[in-house]
């Protein structure tokens, strides 16, 4: 008997950074999606993810189960190897700022023109528009501005973040219900859709 996943004939490009975006991947990937995680050149300028770099525990609890590509994505070839995936896969996920991701070339216009089929999915700190959209947004700034650091902590104390990044894990976990709501549709209609969600309204 040959045993399988649910997802295991979805291809997945993980263009994701930080906690949320990598949380909502680890999701697919879990559920047996084929992801490629495409990772930007080592700098030796900047440190690693984390001390303990690419076998810390963080990195691999939110990396398991992904292959690694590495792209400079500001370069034109990279970018064509990057769109050349496109072609092959059923999901994409990102999780940089708004502005971003159009001044490189892959916003949702771009990446459905080339495959209409691809579900597009986005976290952003704020939204993809609106006063705040081009700003980057982090856990802590989104407990703080949604009000929930009023809610813990001892009473009569100074607001006080949450013990998990509670933020980040709600919007990788939100977006990846809406990745499986958004191929279910494809499975009807045939056409792929951008999903999306924010740290703040998560």
């Amino acid at each position: 008997m040959t045993s399988h996943l649910p997802l295991d004939d979805i291809r997945v490009l993980d263009l994701t950074v930080a906690r949320a975006g990598p949380t909502c991947v680890r999701q697919l990937a879990d559920w047996g999606a084929d992801v490629i995680r495409i990772e930007p050149p080592p700098d030796p300028a900047q440190p690693g993810p984390g001390a303990e770099g690419r076998h810390g525990c963080d990195f691999q609890h939110l990396h398991r189960n992904k292959r690694s590509l590495s792209l400079n994505l500001k370069a034109p070839a990279a970018r064509d190897v990057l769109m050349r995936l496109v072609d092959t896969a059923d999901v994409l996920i990102e999780n940089m700022r708004p502005p971003v991701k159009e001044r490189l070339g892959f916003g949702f216009g771009a990446v459905h023109a080339r495959n209409p089929r691809l579900i597009y999915g986005s976290i952003s700190g704020f939204g993809q528009d609106g006063p705040y959209a081009g700003r980057g947004g982090v856990d802590q700034i989104a407990q703080g501005m949604s009000g929930l650091m009023s809610v813990t902590g001892s009473p009569g104390a100074e607001p006080t973040r949450a013990g998990i990044p509670v933020s980040d894990l709600a919007a990788g976990l939100y977006l990846a219900v809406d990745v499986l709501v958004a191929l279910h549709d494809r499975a009807r209609t045939g056409t792929g859709r951008w999903v999306q969600t924010s740290l703040l309204e998560s």
